[in-house]
């Protein structure tokens, strides 16, 4: 079925993020594998090209889309390549940018956002901790003021970035009385004294993305770095999970239907018992169901995607989007390892590295469980 989400512009926009990934990425792919990081010269890259201030004001550097399906079209591009390119350039442009334009303050716009912009400045954002989980209510790292500065104490886990990020929103509870109505945001900036990171995690999928553990040893954060509202932070990154977790929506159906269009062509090519795998009466229901499947799921990630840039999209909509399009992406890699057979379970099939990188998704950005949790008490169960 023909999407109609898209325009013209938006088209053209794909085109161009197309031709940056040819010439920048897919030569480069084994390159990033083996560092389990991006190298700065693609962040710069990408930031001359425009792609990593779509939601900054162009006084500061960016490009000031005003429309989150050019967000939509980046993430789908990248996740065709490979999903953790989505993730990396997602927690940057996607994620953090709001924080940073929403809840700053003009001089904090001034220092942050055109570095930001050209690539010069990596973000990541720190929420997840070793005990936490996706409660973020029950946060331990803490933030305890001292005259013109806050005391950052704690530690974080999980972080996208997290290894080469020269600027980290923090999630720290700064009033413990108040629990989740106590917690505040704070930039910390590579080189504060007491700012330490742990090594590369080593994950089953997604290599290609840095992902660390990061600690704060009494870490003295000017609060010229507070990001927003003392106490105020819980209910920023609630206000701002619904984008998270819909961009995720978008990366995961983009990502497998990807590596479904592939597995199709593989099947039609691959023979046995002297005609095409794909033409066995099993398989061909199968893929049928597949890529039903995948159309399905993409009306409604198209209709969370337009209710997002008209302002609608809650929080439960962005739920279902994200545990939908998360199991769907990890059902349908499934099976395209399956119509692979042995060879669907070699690294140097796109389809093996693919079904890798899926599964982390029913677990970030709140897990699927998480997910289904809030659609339930929305129908006050």
């Amino acid at each position: 079925m023909k999407r109609r989400i898209y325009d013209a512009d938006h088209e053209a926009f794909r085109s161009s993020v197309r031709e940056f990934l040819d010439r920048q990425v897919r030569p480069r792919t084994e390159e990033f594998l083996e560092a389990r990081a991006l190298p700065r010269d693609l962040w710069v890259e990408a930031g001359k090209q425009g792609y990593l201030g779509l939601e900054i004001p162009e006084e500061y550097g960016g490009s000031a889309a005003g429309d989150y399906r050019y967000n939509a079209v980046l993430a789908e591009e990248l996740s065709k390549v490979a999903a953790a390119l989505s993730s990396c350039f997602g927690i940057h442009g996607d994620i953090v940018a709001p924080y940073l334009v929403d809840l700053t303050t003009e001089e904090q716009k001034q220092r942050w956002l055109p570095g930001f912009c050209s690539g010069e400045i990596v973000t990541a954002i720190a929420m997840t901790e070793p005990s936490g989980g996706s409660d973020l209510a029950a946060l331990r790292t803490a933030a305890v003021r001292d005259g013109d500065a806050w005391v950052l104490n704690g530690s974080k886990t999980f972080i996208t970035n997290g290894y080469s990020a020269d600027l980290v929103v923090v999630a720290a509870r700064t009033s413990p009385e108040k629990k989740a109505k106590g917690i505040t945001l704070f930039g910390v900036e590579t080189g504060m004294e007491g700012f330490t990171r742990g090594r590369k995690l080593d994950k089953v999928g997604q290599s290609e993305s840095d992902t660390a553990e990061l600690s704060f040893d009494n870490v003295r954060v000017p609060d010229a770095n507070r990001i927003g509202e003392l106490d105020r932070g819980f209910i920023a990154m609630m206000e701002r999970l619904p984008q998270e977790r819909l961009g995720a929506a978008v990366s995961n159906i983009a990502h497998a239907a990807q590596i479904l269009t592939e597995t199709i062509d593989y099947t039609k090519e691959r023979k046995a018992f002297g005609q095409s795998v794909g033409s066995f009466q099993h398989n061909k229901f199968l893929l049928a169901e597949l890529v039903t499947q995948i159309e399905v799921s993409q009306a409604y990630v198209d209709q969370a995607v337009l209710a997002h840039v008209d302002g609608e999209l809650t929080a439960v909509d962005a739920a279902k989007a994200k545990w939908w399009s998360a199991q769907v992406q990890n059902d349908v890699l499934d099976a395209c390892v399956q119509l692979h057979g042995g060879y669907g379970y070699m690294n140097e099939y796109r389809v093996a590295r693919a079904w890798r990188d899926a599964r982390v998704t029913k677990i970030w950005a709140g897990s699927n469980e998480i997910m289904k949790e809030l659609i339930g008490r929305d129908l006050g169960l």
